[in-house]
């Protein structure tokens, strides 16, 4: 029998991982599909990281760690955050966790209580709204459109503010929509959130280094902030790391010891293998992080030259980040063999099964006119993936 909790059952599933699953199953059956749907970096991790988690497995780094993170790593990534971000953390108030979505729900978790309410811009990474519903939280969801380059504006950001708000959720560069909020963009909504000293900034900041406008910015440089801001990081997007699970965040001292308890009672430390290769991907030469953004930068160039030449298509020149998110809108409500499409999610299936592309319906970003396109992909597959969905879509009636 059955008797799920109400947590689980209130929860949706992750939409990027269930059409992960999907094209896995055809090409299971033989189907040669390009998976355009899945957020990693096709690169390998590089030999130099692989070869410090070798290392560690000979010098039987095979105990349980600290649950907060060793203290190598936990040095390196303050380093990386004065070197790179020029924000001051000391060791204590770093937290290592499987992964920066780990670090993301540990930091929610502690904060957010009962109908607290947490502001997220919309388009918005298909796990924070879930989370938020999660702890129990009410996600207050601002939409940002094609229109506004997918930015929400400082208006929008203090017109969201009620006595509830209990945190701000920004992601930049942004995944779906590629989406960079510059220095003075930042500065702006700083303003805004000095007026309200109760409300938290968490800032996923997962794409610093798949930037394409310059040099990252957070928005936990502004000192008035800086009581009140974690920054959530990790390794997985710019070491190629997807599947190493190592993620970590800088916070007020006081979070950052409800999260070492949280976690400690739920997962204790991360690997301790991947966290060696962790240290040595932030201490060692990062040339290997320059020539992946050089690919992401030429693959981004060729997916937006690609995606204009469909017509119908509008897209945005992503600023950072390994996604387009094209508006699709002009295809719905239109039909193929009888079987009209009405949704992004009928859409992405329609190209999965028609086309053999796997993509992600924009329904589960929060923008329904749009659908999330990985470039993480060879420039062979880039450009045979965009002549099938031309085909595809020229289908349509």
């Amino acid at each position: 029998m059955e008797s799920l909790s109400r947590r689980v059952n209130f929860l949706s599933p992750s939409a990027t991982v269930a059409m992960n699953q999907k094209a896995r199953d055809l090409k299971a059956k033989g189907i040669d599909v390009i998976n355009m749907g899945v957020g990693e970096p096709d690169f390998n991790t590089p030999d130099h990281i692989k070869d410090a988690a070798k290392k560690a497995i000979d010098g039987n780094f095979s105990f349980y760690p600290p649950v907060t993170g060793f203290p190598d790593l936990k040095k390196a990534v303050v380093e990386k955050f004065k070197r790179e971000n020029n924000l001051d953390f000391t060791p204590e108030q770093i937290m290592v966790s499987c992964g920066a979505k780990h670090a993301l729900s540990n930091s929610l978790m502690a904060l957010i209580d009962k109908d607290d309410e947490v502001i997220i811009p919309a388009p918005y990474w298909v796990s924070y709204v879930e989370l938020v519903k999660l702890c129990e939280g009410k996600p207050i969801v601002i939409e940002a459109k094609y229109e506004s380059s997918f930015k929400i504006t400082p208006a929008q950001l203090e017109k969201a503010i009620t006595p509830k708000t209990k945190a701000f959720l920004i992601c930049s560069p942004s995944n779906p929509s590629g989406a960079v909020y510059s220095r003075n963009e930042l500065r702006a909504f700083a303003d805004v959130l000095q007026k309200h000293q109760k409300i938290f900034i968490l800032s996923d900041e997962i794409y610093e280094h798949i930037n394409f406008v310059g040099v990252h910015e957070s928005i936990a440089q502004f000192p008035e902030l800086k009581d009140r801001v974690v920054v959530i990081n990790g390794v997985s997007k710019a070491y190629a790391m997807t599947g190493w699970r190592i993620g970590y965040m800088g916070a007020p001292l006081w979070l950052t010891k409800a999260c070492d308890k949280l976690q400690g009672q739920m997962t204790t430390g991360a690997s301790t293998i991947a966290q060696k290769a962790a240290v040595a991907a932030l201490t060692s030469d990062q040339q290997c992080v320059k020539d992946m953004n050089k690919a992401f930068r030429r693959r981004k160039d060729l997916m937006v030259k690609l995606i204009r030449e469909i017509e119908g298509l509008k897209v945005c020149d992503p600023e950072g980040a390994f996604y387009v998110f094209p508006v699709v809108k002009n295809y719905l409500g239109m039909s193929i063999n009888g079987r009209k499409i009405n949704t992004t999610e009928e859409l992405c299936m329609y190209l999965l099964e028609d086309a053999h592309i796997s993509t992600v319906p924009g329904d589960a970003f929060g923008d329904p006119d749009c659908i999330r396109i990985s470039f993480a992909n060879s420039d062979e597959n880039l450009i045979e993936a965009m002549r099938r969905m031309k085909e595809a879509l020229g289908r349509m009636k």
